[in-house]
């Protein structure tokens, strides 16, 4: 039987309660510690993709970094209630340079 994979969005709770209206597993975050701490345990889980508020992400970049190259789970950075700080757009078109080997964004 085929795995069945979730979709998780960690986040400071105004950020990340909405989502649970998708459908989506909503994990707040108070700190980076407990983000770091969610991201590794719901990579172990299985969750195929982790929605990660940028504000958290930019305080654990080691963590996040790990997960970059693994087919499973896909850390995708998303803004917070602060608004976007352009780190997931970064991140999106170093991929997309990886993948394609050009700038084409």
């Amino acid at each position: 039987m085929a795995a069945s994979y979730r979709i998780a969005v960690v986040g400071d709770r105004d950020s990340v309660l909405g989502f649970q209206a998708l459908g989506l597993s909503a994990f707040p975050a108070q700190d980076a510690e407990e983000a770091r701490e969610l991201l590794h345990r719901l990579a172990k889980e299985d969750y195929a993709v982790i929605y990660l508020t940028e504000t958290l992400a930019a305080q654990i970049p080691g963590d996040v970094a790990r997960y970059q190259d693994a087919l499973t789970p896909a850390v995708i950075l998303i803004p917070g209630k602060e608004g976007s700080l352009g780190i997931g757009l970064a991140n999106i078109k170093s991929a997309v340079e990886r993948a394609v080997g050009a700038d084409i964004l």
